[in-house]
């Protein structure tokens, strides 16, 4: 008994999948593949909205965007919204409320113009819509200026190159302005850690009680400043002072002032003999 052909449409060629469905290969055309109508249709003009679709209308026919003829233009709009309707009902409503503005704007022209109350003549009904149009049309053409310029992803690639370093360390050059800066940081470091060797030095507070009167002796009165010399050292001034105050207590030398923020004075309490 003769064995029966296999179906040559129903097997791949050369095991190549004809498609993909969710990943996994498909080797036949499903014989119940159902494509919708509307799916294989083409649009030749695609508008961005109705002030898209008016201007392309205006432009197209080369009609003055200040001298809108608005019968032609309201009737090509309304058949384009026409085949709107049939496929898509909820986008044509946005077309639908330009085409009413369209047939009012007509309808205000065909009445005979009425004058304000100051007697001026009232404004042309298409001038609200002329300057809709222009500025869409400025905005337009700016978008499509910016989508001329060259963009990173579609019109050129970021270079990315990677340099393989050499195995040898190149380490940077040094100016002598580095080492003497270098050289500055350590001296400065230096002299953070200086060790102070602090000597004692005998100084004798009855010895600097002596001095001071003779200092004082002959003269009517002294200066507080002058009885102390500052290149001798603080020590010394620091035992001067309190040798002063030692024979203030003893009421051997008196300490005046004549008043605040004057010069302070120091004299005997005694007139030695």
């Amino acid at each position: 008994m003769p064995r029966a052909a296999p179906d040559t449409d129903a097997l791949p060629v050369d095991h190549v999948a004809v498609a993909r469905l969710y990943g996994e290969p498909l080797f036949a055309m499903p014989q119940d593949l159902y494509i919708p109508p509307d799916a294989l249709e083409v649009f030749l003009e695609a508008f961005e909205g109705p002030l898209d679709l008016l201007l392309y209308l205006i432009r197209k026919q080369n009609f003055n965007i200040l001298d809108i003829p608005l019968a032609d233009v309201t009737r090509q709009y309304l058949a384009y919204v026409d085949q709107i309707r049939q496929r898509n009902l909820e986008l044509a409503s946005e077309y639908l409320l330009m085409a009413a503005m369209l047939i009012e704007i007509k309808s205000r022209m065909l009445l005979p113009p009425k004058k304000s109350d100051d007697g001026s003549e009232v404004a042309d009904p298409r001038a609200e819509l002329v300057r809709r149009l222009l500025e869409y049309e400025q905005m337009k053409l700016a978008a499509a200026r910016l989508d001329q310029l060259p963009m990173i992803g579609r019109d050129f690639l970021r270079a990315q190159v990677h340099i393989e370093q050499s195995l040898k360390p190149r380490f940077p050059d040094v100016e002598v302005v580095d080492l003497r800066e270098a050289w500055a940081d350590i001296l400065r470091r230096a002299k953070l850690n200086q060790h102070h060797r602090i000597s004692r030095e005998q100084l004798s507070v009855r010895e600097h009680m002596s001095i001071v009167l003779r200092t004082l002796q002959g003269r009517r009165f002294v200066e507080f400043e002058d009885l102390f010399d500052p290149t001798r050292g603080v020590p010394v001034m620091v035992v001067t002072f309190i040798a002063m105050l030692e024979l203030a207590r003893e009421h051997l030398l008196e300490i005046t002032q004549a008043e605040a923020f004057a010069p302070i004075y120091v004299r005997l309490a005694y007139q030695p003999a």
